[in-house]
């Protein structure tokens, strides 16, 4: 078996273990220790606008691939090669460490079935891993919580960083959505659980929702004593976010480095825009899959440095992929299968 088809392979199977952990977790016990499952820290990234595959997951040695893409096709001389067949884009050579080292794994022809082109109602399929044609309220990680709540110790469910939309922890999760990373504090705004039309209007409930932002905004708040990471993050919006989210977990250590049991939270998500890349798509692309890669190496230098990275796994997804033909614009249009990346310690 090639090594790229096991390492393929390899990712699926972390993606279903890590589930079963937190799913079949059980529940704390009264001294307050956590469920096991939730030793893990699950980190998700949508890919928003739906990255093109076929630029970055490469098959080079393809004929049909240039034919397609006359005008954005990589060029040979400029691609990383990972075998005889793929190769990845030059914009991503800070992940190949990773590659390197057996932790990164890359998921070919990612998709569901009946696969919907409309950026509003694919993204919903794969918040609430629904079908094609169900239409579900609750986010997936909403309802696997229910199943098996996250530890009472534990600040929030999850934390959604550089974006509004909740996403998998939709109706029903507690969750906290920092929009912009930079306000941390007073831009967070906690998800209760319960839907819109449930809710109480009575003045004590919206005292009470805001006493839990506060708490739980509070709790995973940046504090002078908690350990002081040494990773470089990279600029820009997506650097910011991945920098919070690191201090979002530092929070939850003590001083020393060492993960608090029950402290934090046990889902992040982050968002990288922009990959709707209808038109001039070479340029466009190649920054925002350089942002991903330098992101992830930072993130990966920092889950050391906190001691997560054996237990966190980090994974990517989007709406949709792109056509395999590019358009007249230099760009490609929506389309259906992609490949994702999934990496992690062990």
């Amino acid at each position: 078996m090639k090594r790229r088809s096991f390492l393929s392979m390899g990712a699926a199977a972390s993606a279903t273990l890590w589930l079963p952990r937190a799913f079949g977790a059980q529940l704390p016990a009264p001294g307050g220790m956590p469920a096991h499952g939730y030793d893990n820290l699950l980190i998700l990234v949508e890919l928003k606008g739906g990255n093109d595959g076929l630029n970055t997951v490469i098959p080079y040695a393809d004929p049909t691939y240039y034919q397609l893409r006359k005008n954005i096709g990589i060029k040979r001389e400029q691609v990383i090669q990972l075998d005889e067949q793929s190769a990845l884009h030059p914009s991503l050579q800070a992940l190949m460490p990773m590659w390197h080292d057996q932790q990164l794994a890359i998921v070919q022809g990612v998709s569901y079935a009946q696969p919907n082109l409309s950026h509003f109602r694919s993204i919903e399929i794969w918040d609430t891993a629904s079908r094609s044609d169900q239409y579900l309220r609750e986010g997936w990680l909403t309802r696997a919580f229910a199943q098996t709540p996250v530890p009472a110790g534990f600040a929030a469910d999850g934390v959604v960083i550089g974006s509004a939309e909740i996403g998998p922890l939709a109706n029903g999760a507690r969750a906290i959505a920092l929009v912009n990373p930079a306000q941390f504090v007073k831009a967070s705004r906690l998800v209760t659980p319960v839907s819109l039309h449930e809710r109480n209007p009575e003045l004590a409930h919206i005292l009470d929702v805001e006493n839990d932002i506060v708490k739980a905004a509070d709790r995973l708040r940046p504090t002078q004593a908690q350990m002081q990471l040494k990773t470089a993050f990279p600029g820009g919006a997506f650097g910011s976010s991945i920098k919070t989210a690191m201090q979002v977990l530092a929070a939850g250590d003590a001083p020393q480095g060492q993960p608090k049991r029950g402290q934090g939270v046990a889902v992040i998500r982050l968002t990288l825009n922009g990959f709707d890349t209808h038109q001039n798509q070479p340029g466009q692309q190649g920054a925002l899959l350089k942002q991903l890669a330098e992101g992830f190496a930072a993130m990966k230098s920092a889950l050391v440095e906190l001691g997560r990275w054996d237990t966190t796994l980090v994974m990517t997804y989007a709406e949709f992929g792109r056509r395999p033909r590019e358009n007249q614009s230099n760009g490609t249009d929506h389309g259906t299968v992609a490949p994702h990346f999934v990496m992690g310690g062990r």
